[in-house]
């Protein structure tokens, strides 16, 4: 079995992907150990999609080496496929299927008997609780409810890792945490999760640890908290002004008071180590913005200090 011996389940070393002149994938290293989430975090054309469909098996190599569970995806590639739970950025159902049919025909592509297969439709069914609605069909079913069948539906051969390609786009607050949940339940049983995703909320819910990509690079690796410590300051103010009362040179205003300033359009972000401390020295100063809001950092602030731009194109 893989990942004896503390060996890593998937290892890439310099792996690249290109499509003719565009370099996708630029020469990324990375580890994901059994039983934990890791994630690829970062804006649509970071090559977060063409790593995965390289580590699915369904996209070859470029350069560099790719191991999954100590195989090589170009010679044994039906045997990794095997082995994974695949839930794609696009919802692959059967509109004209039941949600029941949907799983149990997706599982005889794994060679499951029918008895076997029948009792793991019902218990992926209860897990995503769509069990009220496994004879229905598909098509009428919300984004949400699709996209936990999906996630049923890629349980079914009992995966070692599960590839989660964008998870939650598309739903809505609601839909997202419940999708949420059932992953993190699926973390807390010991499967392996390895996503790619561009919101923020989503890598620090649940990833143990991630790496953020911007063009193809891997620019910053770590846990959350890690990579929050590390290129972030434990508290950001933002500040909000009315039309044409933002000052020009705010480095007037907050010298010796921050650590850095980061202008967006719509407002102002001061880290520092206390927010409220950083208020109270603008107030004595005499900057009256029309709000100020003291927050702890996120990833967000993360990736506009690696790139300097927003993350949410």
């Amino acid at each position: 079995m893989s990942s004896r011996n503390g060996e890593p389940l998937i290892q890439a070393r310099g792996l690249v992907k290109r499509f003719g002149e565009l370099v996708a994938v630029d020469g990324i290293d990375f580890d994901l150990q059994r039983g934990e989430a890791f994630g690829f975090l970062g804006p649509n054309g970071a090559g977060k999609t063409s790593t995965m469909r390289m580590i699915g098996c369904v996209s070859p190599v470029t350069d560099g080496t790719l191991s999954i569970f100590g195989l090589d995806p170009a010679k044994d590639g039906v045997a990794i496929r095997g082995r994974l739970g695949v839930v794609p950025q696009m919802d692959t159902l059967d509109m004209e299927l039941t949600v029941r049919e949907n799983i149990v025909i997706y599982g005889r592509y794994f060679g499951l008997q029918r008895k076997a297969l029948a009792a793991r439709a019902d218990e992926l069914l209860e897990f995503v609780e769509l069990s009220e609605r496994a004879n229905d069909r598909v098509e009428p079913l919300s984004g949400g409810m699709k996209r936990r069948l999906t996630i049923a539906r890629s349980l079914v051969n009992d995966p070692d890792v599960m590839l989660l390609d964008e998870p939650t786009t598309g739903l809505d607050p609601q839909a997202r945490h419940v999708v949420w949940d059932r992953l993190y339940r699926l973390k807390r049983q010991g499967t392996t999760l390895l996503l790619t995703t561009h919101y923020m909320d989503e890598a620090e819910q649940l990833c143990d640890r991630l790496v953020v990509m911007d063009r193809g690079k891997i620019v910053a690796e770590g846990s959350p908290r890690e990579l929050i410590e590390r290129y972030s300051t434990r508290e950001v103010v933002e500040l909000r002004f009315d039309d044409g009362s933002r000052p020009e040179d705010l480095g007037y205003w907050t010298e010796g008071l921050v650590t850095r300033v980061e202008s967006l359009p719509d407002r102002v972000l001061l880290y520092t180590q206390d927010g409220d401390a950083a208020s109270h020295g603008l107030h004595e100063r005499g900057l009256v913005p029309e709000s100020i809001l003291v927050r702890r950092s996120t990833l967000e602030d993360v990736f506009l200090h690696l790139t300097g731009r927003s993350l949410i194109e």
